[in-house]
């Protein structure tokens, strides 16, 4: 079956946010991407809701550095001081003032696999991996099909294709670092099958910059319940709609 890729993302900044720093209006990002900021960008360069991705493995490329920044982000909800009397109370939001702590000049090799959503069986005739390997190939020489973030939106990526391993990193013989415990992913109803949303929590280690993910059906994670959650998937095609056969349009 086709359906390994590999690919480099790159950028400026980025913001992998510990969900510990995530409620307050301070933001620290880990060291290393974390499996779904990875998923995410393998799902921005392409993705049908016939495929799950799943992410193998990353290398580090660069020295990990870190940069503050004063940012001025909307404080929404809650009653806030007037911005002509501060005495008086308004509903309007307004900017609070904190500070971001990003990764500065990343570099980053991925590998990246697919698999059919089996909880999708209306979109059987579209589990074709020779057909999605291709594309996905394709989109990566282009730099993919929406706009690339590393792990936020301010932090704008680039990709480009590589074959995973080459090149010199700034930890090739660094040894192995553990990173402790940190988030990995969420389990969503749509590619679960369970009407249940859940969170994924792992300890990775780093051996010479590269870093083995396990994968999020992997019994050795820690998994904690968030909340009920029915999944809502988008239509298949419409193409079946008995309107279009009304009209004459139908192909």
């Amino acid at each position: 079956m086709k359906n390994t890729i590999t690919y480099k993302v790159y950028g400026r900044y980025a913001l992998f946010t510990d969900p510990v720093t995530k409620i307050g209006g301070e933001k620290c990002s880990y060291h290393i991407p974390t499996y779904e900021a990875l998923k995410g960008i393998t799902k921005s360069i392409y993705w049908k809701p016939a495929l799950i991705w799943h992410i193998d493995r990353v290398r580090i490329m660069k020295r990990i550095r870190t940069e503050a920044k004063n940012v001025k982000p909307i404080n929404y909800g809650g009653i806030y001081p007037s911005a002509q009397d501060p005495s008086k109370k308004s509903q309007t939001p307004y900017n609070t003032l904190s500070i971001y702590t990003y990764l500065a000049d990343v570099e980053y090799q991925v590998q990246a696999h697919f698999e059919f959503n089996r909880q999708r069986q209306d979109l059987k005739d579209d589990f074709h991996d020779g057909r999605h390997f291709n594309i996905a190939k394709r989109m990566i020489e282009k730099g993919g099909r929406r706009d690339i973030c590393l792990g936020s939106r301010e932090c704008q990526a680039y990709v480009e294709p590589c074959e995973f391993g080459s090149g010199t990193s700034h930890y090739d013989q660094s040894g192995e670092l553990a990173y402790g415990f940190m988030f990995h992913g969420f389990d969503y109803p749509d590619e679960t099958g369970k009407d249940e949303l859940w969170s994924r929590f792992t300890q990775p280690v780093m051996k010479d910059g590269k870093i083995d993910f396990l994968k999020s059906d992997d019994p050795n994670l820690v998994r904690k319940f968030i909340r009920e959650m029915k999944p809502n998937p988008p239509q298949s095609s419409g193409l079946d709609d008995p309107t279009l056969y009304e009209e004459g349009i139908h192909p």
